[in-house]
């Protein structure tokens, strides 16, 4: 079987914007890398049922979600002064765009027009107080996607909090819980257990996963455990970046900018504890980003700065990572999506 993947990055040195490439699951290789669009450092992005592409922009110093439809037609970009976002979700349901605004410490909600195109629908600034590490001088959003019950959670890196709204149809924001983790832990990404009531919050500051438990009456966290992703006697810098749960729900992976690892977890039964299984080394520099192939035998890491990819085939018995391919060229590539 052939799968296609899509793969953004910055466009800082070599890359020129969207790209796709190919997975061959019978040769267990990945070949055919294709520039599908022009864009300005495309950093995140992910694919509507409908066909559409939404993705991180800037233009002319504004910064926003743009949108494509299947065949990587521009339709639409939506910006604002100021830096572009940082990640991007789609919300099914009631037809939105969720985007994360780094820099400004800002959630962008965004309405999906009958033709794919997007308008603006409702924006909150968030203005808590910040933590005590030095990447906390103000907020930080970093992931905006849905929970479970269809509600919007938010990791800001800079507040250390994890907030829940509760979302219209037409897209307006009301907030109805806030999680306030260990201080200078650096919410970055957020990943549920199949079982729809536990989620694994990456720590980037900390370089930590936290357990969490989800109640559904009202939208609240609360913390089970917290585990490093790091060796004891690792001590250079790293950043947290991705964290990623298998289908049936056995087996937690992340990685580790700086490191330049993939940690791997065993999960107990009802999610709620994780054991070290596993590093590996990701073959590159900066793993910002990494996917499981949708029957989970696959997993692909993306290497920003070493501009390459990783493919490792994944026991799911134990499962552990076993390098396949390294080496792959990928230019500065930061979000790796399978294209269903």
């Amino acid at each position: 079987m052939k799968l296609n993947l899509l793969l953004g990055t910055y466009t800082r040195r070599v890359s020129e914007g969207i790209y796709r490439i190919t997975l061959d699951t019978e040769a267990a290789t990945l070949s055919d890398l294709k520039l599908l669009t022009k864009e300005n450092s495309p950093t995140y992005l992910t694919r509507s049922q409908a066909g559409n592409v939404y993705t991180v922009t800037a233009v002319d110093g504004a910064g926003g979600a743009g949108a494509y439809n299947q065949d990587f037609s521009f339709l639409n970009a939506v910006t604002e002064e100021g830096a572009p976002l940082c990640y991007v979700a789609v919300d099914e349901t009631r037809q939105l765009v969720y985007g994360a605004n780094y820099h400004k410490g800002r959630v962008n909600v965004y309405k999906i027009l009958a033709d794919g195109s997007l308008v603006p629908a409702d924006a909150i600034t968030h203005d808590e107080a910040t933590g005590p590490h030095e990447n906390q001088n103000t907020p930080h959003v970093h992931y905006t996607d849905l929970t479970p019950d269809n509600r919007l959670a938010v990791c800001d890196l800079g507040t250390d909090i994890v907030y829940t709204y509760d979302v219209a149809d037409n897209g307006k924001l009301t907030e109805v819980a806030q999680f306030h983790v260990e201080a200078g832990t650096g919410p970055r990404h957020l990943a549920f257990h199949p079982n729809q009531k536990v989620a694994y919050l990456f720590g980037e500051l900390d370089n930590t996963i936290t357990v969490l438990s989800y109640n559904q009456a009202d939208g609240s966290f609360t913390a089970l455990q917290k585990i490093a992703t790091l060796p004891a006697d690792f001590t250079e810098f790293n950043g947290g970046a991705a964290v990623r749960i298998s289908n049936d729900g056995k087996f937690l992976y992340a990685s580790n900018r700086g490191h330049d690892s993939i940690v791997v977890y065993g999960v107990n039964p009802d999610g709620t504890e994780l054991t070290l299984v596993q590093h590996i080394s990701t073959e590159g520099k900066f793993p910002r980003d990494f996917a499981l192939d949708p029957s989970n035998q696959f997993l692909i890491a993306a290497n920003q700065d070493s501009d390459n990819l990783t493919l490792y085939r994944r026991n799911a018995e134990n499962g552990k990572l076993t390098l396949i391919e390294k080496d792959i060229f990928a230019p500065e590539c930061v979000c790796v999506f399978f294209d269903k």
